[in-house]
């Protein structure tokens, strides 16, 4: 099923401007924005991912991950297909970047789902694996019934969403984690085809309207340095020292499979640093 989208504008020639993401994309019509999910179909603005379930899960809440939220529940987790990043380092390409199979929901089946699963342990819904600011529709309509309902939403971003879009959904929402996936402009232009200083925003937005963790995975050679990470963890204390900060470890997949490893003495050595300025640090994906 496909809904009409928020936050476009019609322009000349039947074009249409999308202004949900920094993207900005001006979208000719039968064509699709960056995000592969936003269509215009006869100078209309589309969502083509709503109610699309590629995939859903009850998880852990540390999983997401978010450690200081609500810790040993569990949370309906779900997500669709698509992204407005194209990383190359992608853990979840199968989805963000490919086209798997779906099924379709309501948002009052996913509400239903997530009160069923009360029972164990279930303290709502958590919108992750793909990015979800990109499933937009689908995610504002789920997370009000959610929230009236008396669950818990979970947004698990990237961070790259506009001013406007991000404040209208907060209010529905309980808690973030967001990936700040480097603290230089060059990592995010070249690696993520994006902007660090929107991300930065959005940090800042959501940390004075919910819970907000930051999750950063650690590549070697490209954002491992002892002083980028002390300029990403001075720059969250500024924001609130409270904060906290999730160092995960990289592995090769998708297109970046010529790294190696992140040490697991990177990660502890960065921890280090961090907890200079932070009073919870986690690293992540070391046994």
């Amino acid at each position: 099923m496909s809904k009409l989208a928020m936050f476009f504008e019609k322009i000349e020639d039947k074009k249409v401007h999308c202004y949900l993401c920094p993207h900005q994309c001006v979208i000719k019509p039968d064509n699709i924005g960056t995000c592969r999910v936003r269509k215009n179909i006869d100078g209309q603005l589309y969502s083509l991912n709503y109610g699309k379930i590629a995939s859903v899960s009850l998880d852990p809440i540390e999983k997401k991950p978010l450690k200081r939220f609500h810790p040993e529940s569990y949370i309906l987790s779900t997500g669709t297909f698509g992204c407005n990043l194209k990383c190359s380092f992608c853990q979840n390409w199968s989805i963000a970047h490919q086209n798997p199979d779906t099924v379709d929901a309501t948002p009052g089946d996913i509400v239903t789902a997530a009160l069923n699963a009360r029972k164990e342990g279930n303290i709502g819904i958590a919108y992750t694996y793909n990015e979800p600011s990109i499933w937009y529709e689908f995610v504002y309509d789920t997370s009000k019934a959610a929230k009236e309902a008396g669950l818990l939403n979970v947004l698990v971003t990237n961070g790259f969403i506009t001013r406007e879009p991000l404040l209208e959904l907060l209010p529905y929402i309980d808690a973030m984690n967001i990936d700040v996936k480097a603290y230089t402009n060059t990592f995010y232009k070249d690696i993520c085809k994006a902007t660090l200083d929107n991300v930065k925003e959005t940090v800042g937005l959501a940390a004075g309207k919910c819970h907000v963790e930051v999750t950063t995975l650690v590549i070697p050679g490209l954002n491992d340095s002892i002083e980028e990470i002390e300029e990403l963890s001075s720059w969250l204390a500024s924001i609130s020292p409270e904060i906290p900060l999730h160092l995960s470890r990289f592995f090769p997949n998708y297109l970046m499979k010529d790294r190696p490893v992140t040490p697991a003495q990177t990660l502890y050595n960065a921890k280090d640093k961090a907890k200079e300025y932070l009073k919870y640090v986690y690293v992540g994906n070391v046994r």
